[in-house]
């Protein structure tokens, strides 16, 4: 059992009762967690204000406490202020979140290019940079059935062919879709892109360090959306360029 546990510690997955983002695997995660975490503070000084506010006015204004208030219309200097100072919350939060945009769009001469296709409840993936006339890398990747998981296996996140990408190299990720919406989505990559029939959307990964990422399709899809996951397994380049021969030898 404990064996199980330390196994299961080892994958970015969501563990039972985790409250929080995973760990961060690329720059853009890394760049999402620390945004939220600013953002919080932000959070809870407005609610903390607010709060005070709130019961402020319930004691001060109580009919026992004050049968006799003074009537005004309104306050001018009070009405600018709650005008300004959310403007300038706004402002401050919009820099570093337009900056955290950008990065994503971002594509920095990538050395690898995979396409991903989502279908009707699975998805196809194609190595293009490594298709000739006499071998291409291409292959379905289904879900695993529970009769045939391995010990260490999580249900209904592990596939029968994972994704296998090389350590801190830029890789540019083509998705679409053969029948309908799809949305390919690994959160320790930071990674959710929607897959639309007929259209190609693009999207960049920066895997920063080895592990074994799961994510699943976050566009519901039909009656088997939630059997659609997505394994990708972030390798040394060494492994990365031995396991691409063996594919074009097969």
């Amino acid at each position: 059992m404990f064996a199980y546990i330390t196994l299961f510690k080892n994958f970015d997955s969501a563990h039972p009762w985790q409250f929080g983002f995973r760990d961060a695997a690329s720059p853009v995660m890394e760049g999402i967690i620390n945004l939220h975490h600013d953002l919080m503070y932000i959070i809870f000084l407005i609610f903390g204000f607010v709060l005070y506010i709130l019961g402020r006015a319930i004691y001060s204004f109580d009919e026992k406490r004050n049968p006799n208030p003074t009537l005004f219309v309104h306050g001018t200097v009070i009405e600018i202020l709650w005008t300004l100072i959310p403007s300038i919350i706004l402002l401050i939060v919009a820099i570093p979140s337009f900056a955290l945009l950008y990065s994503v769009d971002e594509v920095i001469d990538p050395a690898i290019s995979l396409k991903v296709v989502g279908h009707q409840w699975y998805w196809s993936y194609e190595y293009s940079d490594y298709s000739t006339e006499d071998a291409a890398i291409n292959f379905d990747s289904y879900i695993t059935g529970e009769d045939e998981l391995e010990f260490g296996q999580i249900r209904l996140l592990e596939v029968d062919n994972r994704i296998i990408l090389p350590d801190e190299v830029h890789t540019r990720i083509l998705v679409t879709a053969a029948d309908v919406l799809h949305s390919w989505a690994v959160p320790s990559l930071g990674v959710k892109m929607d897959a639309c029939p007929g259209r190609l959307n693009q999207t960049t990964l920066f895997p920063n360090r080895e592990g074994v990422f799961y994510g699943q399709c976050s566009e519901i899809c039909g009656v088997n959306h939630g059997f659609m996951p997505i394994v990708v397994e972030n390798v040394e380049t060494s492994k990365y360029i031995a396991w691409i021969g063996s594919k074009l030898e097969e």
